[in-house]
């Protein structure tokens, strides 16, 4: 007997054998049994993935011996010539050869006859969007209404080439590509069975050349196995099929993010030694990146079919400590350079270029790690400059003299009194002392903790507190501006925000909050809680034309400003409001 490939060898003989369509398997099993299969019915889908061997399973469920059934028995007449491609009640016919309307004349002369001995005449056409348009439209009639011994199963890869007018009068089931993992296993079973020594690495190669096609896969396999001897190992493989090996694309990602430019220039060289197209071998980094930005934002399943297990268990190591924004950037610059590196007339050149490009972008920080190092710039520059956090509307304290301290903010009429020691940390410190410590702006205990509301100064305390908040972060204290406090308890502040002169998007962070309690907490000297009240304002052009004014003569004469140009060696350009107001950048 003639030696028969592995995908015919091993084709699916039934439903529960066909992989990665179980969405179509179970559809059509479901209209047997039920006697509500379609007269007409199209498989489409890409290459490879069981189009006409479902249709071929099908034709043997209706007009097996023990049938109608989801299950044939493959020992029947009808099931053997079926399996053998020589029914005589099943005819396979060949769209791209048989296109012309002569044929589908004598197809409908054909099917007005009985099967010869099962219970349908069936037709599966395949590729039968290559039909002619007049070829088509004379089997418009037979499709809408076949005699009722006659099944229609056509099979295709371009579905938006058949006549829309076909497509109305056919049950369609789309077929997917299989994904990698189901590919790898079923080449696995396969190879236990040939009694193949291939490790699932190397199959995981194979199936990724496949492209979600098992036909494909299978015949990639038989090609390898005809071509080695013994252990069938990656390297044969990548030699065999001239593909890219999966471990360059990581160790190009490692040295891009490594900072070493040595390491991949020596990877471009050693693609282009070997006569490995540089092309696919920039369309996989591309992949690549896109993959690696999908695991970095927490997406998996079908955003990653194409990729095996032990892939993404790298991918995830990979970007540990890379931001999100840098890994944008990346994959962005590798989309805008292909047009021009695949129009080059040296593309090793100009791939070369990319990665010099690439070697140029510095990952990106967090806003939080940007608001973070702004903050450790300004106290850096000088600890004592004037709060950022004042009132929009008021100017900021002036600086002190070099040589001469800052000005006490202690109400006026106390004296002035040396800085007060570091407190004792609170495990160390006796229940009775807490309330002797001295903060400023409460009195023994807190202003809140022993005395009624009603006692106190808020609008002192206030003041106090929020000078507190912009020493011990500007930009919260810069947020704070405008507001007010509304209500104050025992262990709750109740802050209202107006929208129109303060970051609201900052302020409602959880991070934000966090750092209020905790700087209120030490304040007050007890645990204390946040809540803020978002006041909408009506819109006012000249209120919001001067405090557009307002902050950028702000912004332009901050010391901080004026330390970055000087830093850098700048200019300004231009001071725009962001959208949200309240700061100017």
């Amino acid at each position: 007997m003639a030696y028969l490939v592995f995908a015919r060898k091993y084709r699916p003989q039934q439903f529960s054998e066909v992989i990665g369509q179980s969405h179509i398997t179970r559809t059509l099993a479901n209209a047997v049994s039920s006697g509500r299969l379609a007269h007409a019915i199209l498989f489409s889908g890409p290459r490879g993935t069981g189009k006409t061997t479902v249709a071929r399973t099908l034709a043997k469920c209706v007009n097996c011996r023990s049938g109608p059934t989801t299950e044939p028995c493959g020992q029947c007449q009808s099931c053997r010539e079926i399996a053998l491609s020589n029914a005589a009640d099943v005819f396979e016919i060949d769209g791209a050869s048989n296109n012309k309307v002569e044929n589908v004349r004598e197809l409908r002369e054909n099917a007005k006859y009985m099967p010869a001995h099962s219970p349908y005449k069936i037709y599966i056409i395949d590729e039968v969007h290559m039909l002619s348009d007049a070829a088509f439209n004379a089997l418009l009639k037979t499709l809408e209404e076949p005699p009722a011994h006659v099944l229609f199963f056509f099979a295709t890869t371009e579905p938006n080439k058949i006549p829309i007018t076909i497509l109305s009068r056919c049950q369609r089931h789309d077929f997917r590509r299989v994904e990698i993992d189901a590919i790898i296993d079923h080449m696995e079973d396969i190879c236990g069975r040939e009694n193949i020594a291939v490790s699932r690495n190397a199959l995981g190669l194979i199936a990724r050349e496949a492209d979600g096609s098992i036909r494909d896969a299978l015949s990639l396999l038989d090609q390898i196995f005809t071509c080695s001897r013994g252990e069938i190992t990656d390297e044969q493989i990548i030699d065999i099929l001239g593909i890219i090996d999966r471990q360059i694309i990581f160790d190009s990602a490692d040295a891009l993010f490594a900072g070493n430019m040595a390491e991949l220039l020596s990877i471009c060289d050693r693609l282009y030694r070997q006569g490995r197209h540089l092309m696919r071998f920039y369309a996989e980094l591309i992949e690549h990146f896109r993959n690696l930005l999908v695991v970095k934002m927490g997406g998996s399943g079908k955003a990653l079919s194409g990729v095996p297990a032990h892939e993404k268990t790298h991918m995830a190591k990979q970007v540990e400590n890379l931001s999100e924004p840098y890994i944008n950037q990346v994959l962005n610059t590798l989309f805008e350079d292909e047009w021009r590196i695949r129009q080059s007339v040296s593309p090793r050149h100009a791939l070369e270029m990319t990665f010099f490009k690439l070697f140029q972008i510095r990952p990106a920080m967090s806003i939080d790690q940007l608001i973070e190092k702004i903050d450790q710039l300004r106290q850096g520059i000088d600890p004592n400059l004037p709060a950022h956090g004042k009132a929009a509307g008021t100017a900021p304290d002036p600086s002190p003299a070099p040589g001469q301290n800052p000005a006490p903010q202690h109400p006026a009429e106390e004296p002035a009194q040396p800085e007060p020691p570091l407190p004792e940390p609170e495990h160390d410190r006796h229940p009775e002392d807490a309330s002797r410590s001295h903060e400023p702006g409460q009195s023994a205990g807190g202003p809140f903790a022993q005395e009624p509301v009603d006692n106190a100064d808020p609008e002192k305390t206030w003041e106090e507190l929020r000078d507190r908040i912009a020493g011990k972060s500007p930009s919260l204290g810069a947020c704070l501006g405008e507001a007010r406090l509304q209500e104050m308890t025992g262990d709750r502040l109740k802050i209202e925000v107006r929208s129109a002169a303060t970051n609201v998007n900052l302020l409602n962070r959880k991070k934000s909050i966090a750092n209020l309690e905790s700087i209120c907490t030490e304040f007050f000297g007890r645990p204390m809680r946040i809540s803020l009240e978002i006041k909408e304002e009506a819109d006012n052009p000249q209120k919001q034309k001067r405090e557009a004014k307002h902050l950028k003569d702000e912004a332009l004469n901050h010391p901080l400003v004026g330390a970055a140009v000087k830093t850098f060696n700048g200019k300004i350009v231009d001071i725009k409001i962001l959208p949200t107001g309240g700061n100017a950048q």
